[in-house]
């Protein structure tokens, strides 16, 4: 059996996005145009140039495409935005699309194929994740004002994307062995020192839009502090390299980040969201995902064996009813005498009990790993839920980690061409857009 977890469904976007770029109000124009501050239009607006659709070298992106990848983005990240962050999120769909469409449109030109049942398969993957048949998550996306066209069709450029660079980029990235060498020397003269899991939302600035910056920086903050993907925003707004990642920059030590960012990360605790933070052109928002020391044993790499005991709360439970059963739940784990009685305690509250005797610490979250280290054996955590359950892991054993292995070369190889690779495919789209005929209507 698995250790069960709370349901957290998302569809991440999988493309590479293009920036969000605030107007700049205010001061004289840095363009060197003769542009007044204020100003005013003459005429009537036309309102189909005002419409966000467009003709991608004749092919068509209509306002049924923009409305039904929003509502995806939407569902997925189960927030709601207000009109203005709204009317961003579809300007930056609009761009997301237009990329997607480029992709799909370098890999027709080349004559690689993406087949229909190889996007019917991971379509199905994406019902599996929501334990659906790929009828009934059809029906599941038409109910959330998005479609399996769509998601298709999000599918399918991605998949293009993915075999245009396998023929017209892997092959000509190459690492040294040199490279590789002075990285794994590199790690061993740095073994004990702390390195950071950092993940970014930058977002450029000018000195005449800086105040409007910082305030849409605040907003994504508060979005994601709130339980919005901080890697859908990543992939949305950031104008980092690292936005297709999801803002994600990998295991850094504090001497590789920026002297703003790398006093903040040392003062963060695992799974924090920061302020955001001045910095050379603009304001970043960073999110500390993980720490540890190089090559060095860190107790969050302990093995545990765990059973986690659930009692579902009916519909309609309210606040006191859901703690008398946690005080219920809490008071029978205490009670039952370690691991060997945890079956009877189940059987006598009502509660399912689900084992896994291979979760590492770190793959939990910070608050539950911190008490977890915390218990001895045949110990219960504090109970913690939901709406719908309230649960405790009870630790049954422990493996303590063992001195820290350092990757092998082959594992640095590896890193390094995939960075490469995406650094090339990013120029090569960056390419295509040049060079598409667009036309907004």
């Amino acid at each position: 059996m698995t250790l069960g977890r709370f349901p957290r469904t998302a569809i991440a976007l999988t493309t590479s996005l293009l920036s969000v770029v605030a107007y700049a109000q205010g001061g004289s124009s840095p363009t060197g145009l003769n542009i007044p501050e204020n100003p005013q239009f003459v005429g009537q607006q036309t309102p189909g140039v005002r419409k966000a659709t467009a003709i991608v070298n004749g092919d068509i992106i209509t306002e049924s495409d923009i409305d039904q990848r929003l509502a995806l983005i939407v569902a997925s990240n189960r927030v709601e935005l207000p009109p203005e962050e709204l009317q961003r999120f579809r300007a930056q769909v609009l761009r997301n699309l237009i990329d997607e469409t480029l992709q799909i449109q370098a890999a027709a030109q080349q004559e690689i194929a993406v087949e229909d049942r190889d996007v019917n398969q991971y379509f199905e993957r994406f019902a599996r994740n929501f334990n659906q048949s790929s009828d009934s998550f059809a029906t599941y996306l038409r109910s959330i004002g998005s479609s399996d066209r769509s998601l298709k069709r999000q599918i399918r450029g991605e998949l293009s994307w993915q075999r245009v660079q396998r023929r017209q980029i892997e092959p000509f990235v190459t690492v040294g062995d040199d490279e590789v060498r002075t990285i794994l020397d590199r790690l061993n003269a740095s073994r004990g020192t702390a390195e950071y899991r950092v993940a970014e939302i930058f977002l450029s600035a000018t000195p005449e839009n800086q105040a409007q910056a910082q305030a849409n920086a605040g907003r994504i903050t508060q979005q994601v502090r709130g339980g919005a993907s901080f890697a859908a925003y990543a992939r949305q707004f950031s104008e980092a390299s690292t936005a297709a990642l999801g803002g994600d920059l990998g295991w850094v030590r504090t001497e590789q980040l920026p002297g703003e960012l790398a006093g903040v990360v040392q003062q963060m605790p695992v799974g924090a969201i920061s302020d955001p933070i001045p910095v050379p052109g603009g304001f970043s928002i960073i999110a500390l995902i993980d720490s540890r020391q190089i090559l060095t044993a860190d107790p969050r790499d302990a093995q545990l064996s765990l059973l986690q005991m659930s009692i579902a709360l009916p519909a309609g439970t309210n606040e006191q009813q859901a703690q008398a059963r946690a005080a219920e739940l809490q008071q029978r784990t205490q009670s039952m005498g370690g691991c060997g009685g945890a079956a009877g305690a189940a059987q006598a509250i009502g509660a399912e009990l689900i084992s896994n005797d291979q979760v590492r610490v770190r793959d939990l979250p910070p608050a539950l790993q911190q008490m977890l280290l915390s218990l001895s054996v045949g110990q219960a955590t504090q109970p913690f839920g939901s709406a719908e359950r309230v649960s405790v892991l009870i630790l049954c054993g422990r493996d303590e980690p063992q001195t820290a292995a350092g990757p092998t070369a082959d594992q640095v190889n590896e890193q390094l061409l995939q960075e490469r690779v995406s650094r090339r495919a990013q120029r090569y789209l960056r390419d295509l857009r040049r060079d598409a005929v667009i036309d907004y209507r």
